[in-house]
């Protein structure tokens, strides 16, 4: 199985090929008491290690290539999904997926950031850097769900918003400023889940909510470790110092109270486990959709403005 272990985990990859070097021996009767040492070694090892990740290893965790994203979750998460096409101005941009969902009965719109594998996806998906026409289409959506009173749940997977020049002719700052302005007073319940990668207005673009939860293993930062790095030591090979003080893990911003929840990953992260993964996810997402939904909505469009105002507030 290649998991595309990364380079922290290399004393891990290397317990786990030698256990699966002695799965391929035909005759086990000699070697399962030494197998067996073998899987508890390796399982206290990745525990070790990931008791004490850097902000910078956590950030190479939600970009990992076998992460799972938005379209591996809809199927296990919900009931039910038929998704919803198009902006109704230009065009249907892949990279955001939307559409109407049922949760243990409840229906919701669903809006999420999709990645792709292969290259074929990664152009398909645009590298799950949504264009203008995505957020207008995310908004169309959110508008939808207000006039129908349905919940809305949004997965929030970007590097960041797309920042081509076709993208800046159509209005991809203004299209990110208005469903700022929207969210922060629509008409009824909003719950963001960041599952990988949140990368500046790019995310914060579909995470303006009632309720933000984080995976464990993902981030939510205003700029990439990378940008940081370039801007502020000339080198993008800097990164994991920039990771370091950017405190842009799930820990950090619950910390900070600019989360609400942080929902556990299997060990090793959502793609070592994906069934556990999706489970806790679906379980996290049906525990804030039962409270949520039985709060009046003007009071919570207040409590939104009052969380959103009480940001960046500091003490001299």
């Amino acid at each position: 199985m290649n998991l595309d272990y990364l380079d922290f985990e290399q004393p891990i990859a290397d317990l786990e090929g030698k256990i699966e070097a002695l799965c391929n021996i035909k005759d086990k009767v000699d070697i399962v008491q030494e197998m067996e040492a073998l899987k508890v070694k390796s399982g206290a090892l990745t525990k070790k290690i990931f008791s004490s990740l850097s902000d910078w290893q956590i950030s190479q965790l939600a970009r990992h290539p076998k992460r799972l994203y938005t379209l591996d979750y809809i199927d296990s998460v919900f009931d039910e999904f038929t998704e919803l096409h198009g902006d109704r101005s230009f065009a249907d941009d892949h990279a955001i997926i939307g559409g109407i969902a049922k949760l243990n009965d409840q229906p919701l719109m669903f809006i999420g950031q999709q990645k792709g594998r292969s290259t074929q996806d990664k152009l398909k998906y645009n590298f799950g850097m949504p264009r203008p026409e995505g957020y207008r289409k995310a908004l169309r959506l959110m508008k939808m769900a207000e006039k129908f009173s349905m919940p809305i749940v949004t997965f929030i997977d970007t590097p960041g918003a797309y920042p081509g020049i076709g993208a800046e002719e159509r209005g991809q700052s203004e299209a990110i400023a208005r469903n700022l302005f929207e969210m922060s007073t629509l008409a009824t319940p909003i719950i963001s889940v960041v599952i990988g990668e949140g990368g500046s207005g790019g995310a914060l673009a579909i995470g303006v909510a009632d309720t933000m939860m984080m995976f464990e293993y993902s981030i939510y930062s205003v700029i990439s470790p990378e940008g940081c790095a370039s801007i502020l030591y000339n080198d993008a090979a800097k990164a994991n110092i920039a990771a370091e003080s950017l405190k842009l893990t799930s820990a950090h911003l619950k910390k900070e109270n600019l989360i609400d929840e942080i929902i556990p990953e299997p060990l090793g992260g959502t793609h070592r486990d994906p069934d556990e993964a999706k489970k806790l996810l679906r379980d996290a997402l049906m525990e804030q959709l039962h409270s949520i939904v039985k709060i009046p909505v003007d009071q919570l469009v207040q409590a939104r403005a009052d969380k959103l105002l009480g940001f960046g507030k500091f003490k001299e």
